[in-house]
């Protein structure tokens, strides 16, 4: 499949598969052309990869990641890099948690404002669920 067709299906854009080429965590054919063709498994593997950029994985880090779903051949290497993202995203999920948690405290406050609660109460009471 081209380049646009791929960009669509995988929900990414065209700029984005360029960058990922360049920085060789994807590779195409080229047709006569000059056209970049891709494969049917690309599609899952810029999904994949989109899901490790947003849990803040670096490039750097996917590309050592990577060679396992090419060849299914892990290295010990690979298992410690698998463990230390697991442990980081670990950490981020448990920060997003608390995040959430205050939110949702600050949401209650906020609704007893609403409901006639006093303003010094509510504001005492904001800022020791923010802190």
């Amino acid at each position: 499949m081209r380049i646009g067709e791929l960009a669509a299906r995988a929900g990414v854009s065209v700029r984005s598969l360029r960058y990922y080429e360049e920085q060789g965590l994807l590779e195409s054919e080229r047709t006569t052309g000059g056209h970049r063709e891709y494969r049917e498994s690309d599609v899952t593997r810029v999904r994949f990869m989109q899901m490790l950029y947003a849990a803040g994985m670096p490039s750097r880090r996917i590309i050592e990641l990577l060679p396992f779903l090419d060849t299914g051949v892990a290295t010990p290497t690979m298992l410690d890099h698998f463990d230390e993202e697991s442990e980081r995203i670990r950490h981020q999920v448990e920060a997003l948690t608390a995040t959430q948690d205050r939110l949702a405290r600050l949401r209650e406050i906020a609704a007893e404002s609403i409901a006639g609660r006093s303003p010094d109460e509510c504001r005492s009471s904001a800022n020791a669920a923010a802190g």
